[in-house]
């Protein structure tokens, strides 16, 4: 999962721009295969940047996606039958750092004796830092960035068995930075979360010639979840042609869907 920002602004005459310097280190993913009834240890390793002492609170959420762009960051819920949330024992909620220091943060997940299903499990860490909010001497009100990072934390249990399933539920073709990209998006309707690559290969609808192949960018995606993933097909002549789309996981678990594109001169559809 990656991080996300909030920008908190407030108009003025003159303006100043805070920054709290907090960053991580050590990835905003963290995996574990583990077992039922078993303890796991974690650590997110902070540093402050900044050239003040700052506070970070710590906190999980839930969180979900869906390929129209949603993201949902949730309080903790037992509802959520694939949340881990639960499990996770934190050394603390609250940290401050002097500049230039780095620590690390500590976590516990204390897997249950029996769950429900198999598969992943996941929840996120919020790292935030806390700002003093401290009056301008000038005229105005300064502008304050507030940095929060989402730290993803997957847990997969009996993943051999797991089931592994995608979905295509929609190809458009748009227009961004004058470019062409085809659209795909793919839903995970697994149990485990994967990291698929989409990828079409691109046949003459006359003669069956093949155009080529052309490749998107592998991301995360967890269970009951859907992104749209990105292909620049640029290059690609105006004209009318069939195609193969094809999304392979990291275990090279392959789902295809064959389909007709129309390019024209200015596709926007």
């Amino acid at each position: 999962m990656k991080k996300y920002i909030i920008l908190v602004l407030s108009i003025a005459f003159q303006f100043h721009l805070v920054q709290a310097g907090i960053v991580v280190h050590n990835g905003l993913s963290h995996f574990f295969q583990v077992e039922n009834g078993k303890n796991y240890k974690g650590k997110i390793v902070l540093e402050n940047t900044g050239k003040e002492t700052s506070q970070v609170k710590i906190y999980l959420q839930d969180v979900s996606y869906r390929a129209d762009g949603t993201i949902n960051y949730d309080a903790p819920s037992t509802e959520k039958k694939r949340s881990n949330a639960g499990w996770m024992q934190l050394s603390t909620n609250l940290l401050t750092l002097k500049p230039g220091e780095k620590t690390d943060f500590l976590y516990e997940m204390n897997v249950p004796d029996q769950l429900a299903a198999k598969g992943s499990y996941w929840s996120v860490f919020i790292v935030e830092p806390v700002k003093d909010i401290k009056p301008n001497d000038k005229a105005g009100v300064s502008i304050t960035s507030v940095i929060r990072y989402a730290i993803l934390v997957v847990a997969d249990i009996y993943s051999e068995s797991a089931k592994v399933d995608l979905r295509f539920e929609n190809v458009k073709i748009v227009k961004e930075d004058n470019n062409r990209i085809l659209k795909v998006a793919i839903a995970n309707t697994g149990e485990l979360f994967c990291k698929p690559v989409a990828f079409i290969d691109i046949y003459d609808k006359k003669t069956g010639q093949k155009k080529g192949r052309f490749t998107g960018t592998a991301m995360g995606l967890l269970p009951d979840n859907s992104k749209y993933f990105s292909i620049n097909i640029e290059s690609l002549s105006p004209g009318l042609y069939n195609a193969v789309l094809m999304a392979i996981d990291e275990n090279d678990n392959t789902f295809a869907l064959k389909t007709d594109l129309e390019i024209g001169n200015e596709q926007t559809r």
